[in-house]
């Protein structure tokens, strides 16, 4: 077991108003996409979510009852791999789900296959982002994919489109092939949405500036943009037919939004021309000077 699995669950956490909001929030979208999109029409989502709509709808089993089966493998190594806390709170997301899919009557919203496969996914998305940012999870395969990605060469991204695939590919099989490319759609829209609702529509980007007008650089991002900067002690030149020439200089970092990159960079070369930049998406940032909110840094 590991260290996080030996952890004592952390049951303020658990319930506190944030997280149970969330919670139920994003249990009661996901509910209502799949009962006023996705399962009238044979839509598929992806992971765990998937497979059982595929076996309910191919063989008549309870979903709710396959959403427990089926995530419990899951949710077990999720409690030896991830953390009491967080299995616990999957499981309650799992549970609470079932409850809801089981007295929630929603008609079909539209007949619009494109429109339900968007929508579906959007709500489903939005549930399953809101679900990750209370601390937990509706779906186990997010476990085994972590569990496969530190156990072999695969990144992340590949194990989960293959797993997927396979369940789309036998979507494909029952249904017939427009359905599966349906789902397709509609899995994909979840993800995004899914993306957006955990790292935010504000995406930070890391911006690193190898210049010799550094000092200006460092002016320019700190007094105008109102930007924190770290800066690292290097060298540039070591140019192909000047090898032997160097010179040394600050590398200038910054994070910024992805909405303020272009006007920095603009500024950056009126400053130096010649100036070298490179670009980076970062997943998340905490601490240290980001942005004004009011009188507040963040």
């Amino acid at each position: 077991m590991t260290k996080l699995s030996k952890q004592p669950i952390d049951w303020k956490s658990i319930l506190s108003p944030h997280s149970l909001a969330y919670t139920i929030a994003g249990v009661a979208l996901a509910a209502i996409a799949l009962e006023a999109f996705m399962l009238p029409n044979s839509f598929l989502d992806g992971g765990v979510t998937g497979i059982a709509i595929l076996v309910n709808l191919g063989f008549g089993i309870d979903l709710n009852l396959l959403l427990v089966l089926l995530n419990l493998p899951f949710l077990f190594m999720a409690w030896r791999m991830i953390g009491r806390t967080f299995a616990i709170q999957s499981g309650m997301s799992i549970f609470l789900l079932t409850i809801v899919l089981h007295f929630l009557e929603v008609p079909t919203v539209t007949e619009d296959k494109v429109l339900i496969a968007v929508f579906g996914g959007f709500l489903m998305g939005t549930g399953i982002g809101l679900i990750i940012r209370g601390g937990g999870l509706i779906d186990g395969f997010e476990v085994i994919t972590e569990y496969f990605h530190k156990n072999s060469a695969l990144t992340a991204s590949e194990i989960t489109v293959f797993l997927n695939s396979l369940i789309m590919l036998s979507a494909a099989f029952v249904f017939g092939i427009e359905p599966a490319m349906y789902s397709i759609l509609t899995y994909f829209t979840a993800i995004k949405t899914t993306d957006y609702v955990v790292e935010g529509f504000e995406e930070y980007t890391a911006l690193t500036i190898i210049s010799k007008e550094d000092e200006l650089v460092k002016e320019l991002i700190v007094k105008d943009f109102k930007k924190a900067i770290s800066v690292y002690k290097g060298e540039r030149g070591y140019l192909p037919e000047t090898f032997h020439i160097h010179h040394p200089v600050d590398i200038i970092m910054t994070v910024v939004t992805r909405l303020e990159v272009h006007r920095l960079k603009l500024a950056i070369q009126e400053i130096d021309p010649k100036a070298f930049f490179y670009v980076q998406t970062i997943k998340e940032v905490k601490g240290g000077v980001i942005k004004k909110v009011g009188k507040k840094h963040i």
